[in-house]
């Protein structure tokens, strides 16, 4: 497993979800779930198989998604400094 490091310098950003579904008992009444991981923008695969896992496995039927998608590191926002020298 790769660390969050490791995944932001790969180009992977946090995408966070918002779920709204049925109650499976009250399907009038609507409930919210959120879900995060690390995901490739714009495919968002990690994404749509949550989706489909719910789709296949859950009961309550989802109503809508909204999400968010925020790379955290650019490519030339991080270097590895092993040390600073600073003359004033």
């Amino acid at each position: 497993m790769q660390s969050e490091t490791e995944l932001m310098m790969k180009g992977y950003g946090l995408t966070t979800a918002e779920m709204f579904y049925h109650m499976p008992d009250y399907p009038h009444v609507l409930n919210t779930f959120v879900w995060q991981d690390y995901d490739l923008a714009p495919d968002y695969d990690n994404l749509l198989t949550f989706i489909s896992f719910w789709k296949e496995e859950l009961e309550g039927p989802l109503h809508s998604v909204r999400f968010v998608h925020r790379k955290m590191i650019k490519s030339g926002e991080w270097r590895h400094v092993t040390g600073e020298f600073r003359y004033h």
